[in-house]
């Protein structure tokens, strides 16, 4: 056959089939979704529904559906994409802001630039690629209970309070303003009461009391199903109280849909269904499996088991009507981003890629940058380092060069990426010279390196030695993406130490012994505990992983470009010993909430060039159960500097210690900036929900009793601040969901 006529016979059948799938109801945008979506349905066969629910959902090309795959994530920045993108801080970073405004406009250039790429992708039909779709695996609001937990980096820290604040953020930014359509969707993940260790998550059983699930563990995601109105959820790989977590009563039902009346959907970590049967061994096999966690309510399969939902309604162990209550919670998320619509009809159809890497988004992502990193210690106020009194720099360490540690797990790509050495070599290379040694790798020597002795003798030429330290997302981070197993002190992703790794402990003792002021710089997603170093070195900045960004964030704070005010979103323990075993999920003794003992860095605490004084200013501390009560306070910047300060409110409750409570907890922050001199009043508004406690049904209760509200830079008796005490009165009163 001609080519030609080829051709034109293709365009006439197309036109043919054209009109006819144009009719179709659930192709018209003028009609409700809910009608668009029953009509969808209700032409799928048994067949075709269940292989829609699994990630990888196949074109249905009879009807004209688009194939689209469900996994894609934005942890800090669009993910595993071709393209480059802006990359910003990793997760526990931008926890460390303490600044859930930020976070949100973060979080809506993230979803710009992946909403740039579905629409070219949606134009060109080319929706079912990997790492291209709107639904976002992210935000991991697990609380980070335990610093040797390798995934941590991906939470917003061990505080419920936080998480739940910094995870919201994250949900308003991406999913957007609009009443009737999805800019993207968010999904809050791993749920629930999942938090290592990774070597046996695909079998381990949790058992927590009714106290620590309601108090610790499910906050977050109460707040952001119940009040930021998240569209998806991922339920865990572990066991639940004996029932895996994508097949479990209690959560998905009875808490999630019941109780939180949650109308999104829910999809199952990825292979997490495989281990029901195969792992778990709570399932005779796969059939059951993938059966009864649909009746669960576990709507998608990130895997590729659930084709055998076909055979479990052949076998009674599940319905067709079952299978659609899940495939219609699926189709709807799919016509909110506009799967089915020309992108002319979507509100945000015409994002395009000039966003990607604009000037803005790589703005925000070096003040992303700054506003993370925490001054832990700064001896005889040797930072911020003078330029004028420099001739030479010794820059030091694993970290100082590397691009890859930046940009942590669940990473994108970006243009550019800014080392700490970089940066200083590109702002202070015509003034100032720079000696660059690696010295020692992350967990061992160099091989054919000068030795340690050699590189200090090199290093006490300079006038100031920094070491850039830590570890990165090879050492820590997922099972089977961290690479450091058969190393001492790593295994899964994990690690069993909080110490800085020996070898770049023992550079450093050598460093010092040169008597030249030594300044570390950390990178890790989790904390070191600085044992030996917060006795030796002058001063310690803990930059995490930083995003595209980091090395000139760095470059400011050390040399005073920008004043430091970022919050650690953990507790720095004194050493190993003061941790319960990983494996125990008790919160007794963890986290600032439940730890009496002493620690070396607190949450919430951070250093700054300038000082804060702190002025009451109400004087009404009485309120009703079931009533809301604000504290104002005055702050004022005392020091010579213009600067940031994370304003922080902690309430505790000091009524009968054998009730269970925390011994503190953080129940609001503010970071505001002040020039010197300059002074602000902050308010605060407690709501009965804030002033309740959890009892032990898991009952949030607010009661009668006494309190102390602490408003300051950090937790009380640890900073800078004013007490306030509060008296509640009245009748019990519950808060319900």
């Amino acid at each position: 056959m001609n080519k030609y006529i080829f051709l034109a016979l293709s365009l006439w059948v197309s036109w043919q089939n054209a009109p006819a799938q144009e009719t179709y109801p659930f192709r018209d945008i003028n009609l409700p979704i809910e009608e668009r979506v029953e009509d969808l349905v209700s032409r799928l066969t048994l067949s075709e529904k269940v292989q829609m629910m699994k990630h990888q959902s196949p074109a249905i090309e009879r009807l004209g559906v688009p194939a689209y795959n469900w996994w894609n994530e934005a942890l800090h920045g669009v993910a595993r994409t071709k393209e480059k993108v802006t990359v910003f801080p990793q997760a526990i970073a931008l926890a460390a802001t303490f600044d859930a405004d930020a976070l949100a406009q973060s979080a809506e250039m993230i979803s710009s630039e992946g909403r740039a790429l579905f629409n070219e992708d949606l134009r060109a039909g080319k929706t079912g690629g990997p790492y291209r779709g709107l639904t976002y695996w992210t935000p991991n609001v697990n609380i980070f209970r335990d610093p040797r937990w390798g995934r941590g980096q991906e939470t917003y820290g061990e505080d419920p309070y936080l998480t739940a604040k910094m995870g919201a953020a994250m949900v308003r930014g991406l999913e957007g303003t609009d009443p009737n359509h999805l800019k993207a969707v968010a999904c809050a993940k791993h749920y629930a009461v999942h938090s290592g260790p990774e070597g046996s998550r695909h079998s381990f059983n949790v058992s927590v009391s009714a106290y620590d699930l309601w108090d610790t563990y499910l906050p977050a995601f109460r707040e952001l199903v119940v009040k930021a109105k998240v569209h998806g959820v991922m339920c865990a790989y572990n066991r639940f109280e004996n029932q895996p977590c994508c097949g479990n009563n209690e959560l998905l039902h009875d808490i999630l849909r019941n109780q939180w009346k949650f109308d999104g959907y829910v999809t199952s970590d990825c292979w997490a269904i495989n281990d029901f049967a195969h792992n778990h061994k709570t399932h005779a096999n796969d059939i059951e499996a993938v059966s009864d966690a649909v009746l669960k309510g576990t709507d998608l399969e990130c895997g590729n088991l659930y084709q055998l939902l076909e055979q479990g309604v052949q076998q009674g162990l599940i319905s067709e009507r079952d299978i659609d209550v899940s495939l219609k919670r699926l189709l709807t998320i799919l016509f909110k981003i506009g799967l089915f619509d020309p992108v002319e009809a979507n509100p945000y159809g015409q994002i395009g890629q000039e966003v990607i890497e604009c000037d803005a988004h790589k703005q925000q992502a070096y003040e992303m940058a700054r506003k993370s990193m925490v001054l832990l210690k700064n001896e005889r106020k040797i930072l911020p380092l003078k330029k004028e009194k420099l001739k030479r720099i010794a820059v030091i360490g694993p970290n100082a060069n590397d691009e890859q540690t930046l940009l942590a797990n669940y990473f994108g790509t970006p243009s550019e990426i800014i080392t700490p050495l970089e940066s200083l070599q590109k702002r202070l290379g015509n003034d100032i010279e720079i000696d660059y040694m690696k010295g020692v790798d992350y967990l061992r020597l160099l091989p054919d390196a000068p030795s340690l002795r050699e590189v200090a003798k090199q290093a006490k030429k300079a006038d100031v030695i920094i070491f850039v330290s830590g570890i990165n997302a090879n050492y820590e981070g997922e099972a089977g993406d961290a690479g450091a197993d058969g190393y001492a002190g790593f295994a899964s992703g994990d690690r069993s130490s909080m110490q800085l790794p020996a070898v770049q402990l023992d550079l450093l003792k050598e460093l010092e012994k040169t008597g030249r002021p030594l300044i570390l710089v950390n990178m890790s997603g989790s904390v070191m505990n600085f044992e030996w170093e917060s006795q030796h070195v002058d001063a310690i900045l803990q930059a995490w992983y930083g995003g595209q960004a980091a090395g000139d964030a760095i470059t400011d704070i050390l040399f005073g470009d920008y004043n430091p005010a970022g919050r650690m979103p953990l507790t720095t323990y004194m050493n190993d010993a003061d941790l319960p075993p990983f494996e125990d999920y008790a919160m007794q003794n963890r986290t600032y909430r439940y730890f009496r003992g002493q620690v070396r860095y607190p949450f919430g605490y951070g250093l700054s060039y300038t000082t804060f004084q702190y002025t009451p200013v109400t004087t009404d501390s009485i309120v009703q159960t079931s009533h809301s009560i604000q504290f104002t306070t005055r702050v004022t910047n005392t020091g010579e500097r213009d600067g940031e300060e994370v304003v922080q409110l902690y309430i505790s409750h000091t009524g009968d210690s054998a009730s269970p409570r925390p011994l503190r907890a953080l129940k609001g922050f503010r970071r505001i900036s002040l020039k010197k001199g300059e002074s602000r009043e902050v308010t605060f508004t407690l709501s009965p929900e804030e002033l309740a406690l959890v009892d032990t049904d898991g009952n949030l209760v607010e009661r009668a009793g006494k309190a102390d509200v602490f408003i300051g830079g950090g937790q009380p008796y640890q900073a800078e601040g004013v007490f306030y005490p509060l008296t509640i009165s009245g009748d019990d009163y519950r808060i319900s969901y």
